[in-house]
């Protein structure tokens, strides 16, 4: 069973991450960090009219959180702030709660961690990218804010 969580499509990714540089002045940056196996994903982006314009991610996780970086890293640019919300939410519910992996066209890639919705222990480093982002997003608001 392992063999389909561990698959090529998703070993290819973790050995493949885009944008692995951290960016010289990002906008915004958070690292979050797996309790359960010490994974840590850092992200920088930019944005410009409210879509990602930059973004950079560091993975220094197990191949599954290594695999969600270079998915997201791959198909970040241009997403707007609600859409990454979105994918953040739907990938919870895909992993959580047996919801379908996330429909929209930019995201489809994101189907091949749908194979990790059966091992609970491993959900918390696959989503650390996506709280990564979300982090950053929250930041960027309330610098609005304020």
């Amino acid at each position: 069973m392992l063999a389909k969580v561990y698959s090529n499509a998703l070993l290819e990714a973790a050995g493949n991450i885009p944008n692995g540089a951290r960016l010289q002045s990002p906008q915004a940056s958070a690292t979050k960090v797996s309790r359960v196996c010490g994974s840590e994903v850092s992200v920088d982006m930019n944005l410009e009219d409210g879509k990602v314009k930059e973004f950079a991610v560091e993975a220094k996780a197990c191949a599954l959180g290594q695999a969600a970086a270079s998915l997201v890293a791959r198909h970040v640019i241009g997403a707007s702030r609600e859409e990454l919300r979105e994918v953040r939410d739907q990938m919870l519910s895909m992993l959580k709660d047996n919801g379908p992996p996330p429909t929209a066209e930019r995201w489809q890639e994101l189907e091949k961690l749908e194979p990790i919705r059966g091992y609970p222990a491993r959900h918390a480093s696959t989503m650390l990218v996506f709280e990564a982002v979300i982090a950053c997003l929250d930041q960027l608001q309330a610098e609005q804010q304020a």
